[in-house]
């Protein structure tokens, strides 16, 4: 099934199917979203156990290390 196809299926839904489609997919994206957090929570974990991150309160600084 195409998403053009899934996009045709929900356009013949009833309002209130429509609706819950739209909270479960809110729902989706707010889990998906969470994990993703976790994951780059996890991975700067590492990275600071692995001496990789820096820090600094200098503004210049820290325009330095986005650059780099």
């Amino acid at each position: 099934m195409t998403f053009n196809d899934v996009v045709e299926v929900i356009k013949s839904l009833s309002i209130a199917e429509k609706q819950k489609i739209q909270l479960l997919l809110k729902q989706y994206i707010r889990e998906e979203r969470r994990d993703e957090i976790y994951d780059n929570f996890k991975l700067a974990q590492v990275e600071q156990q692995e001496g990789e991150l820096k820090f600094s309160s200098n503004i210049n600084e820290l325009r330095q290390m986005i650059e780099e």
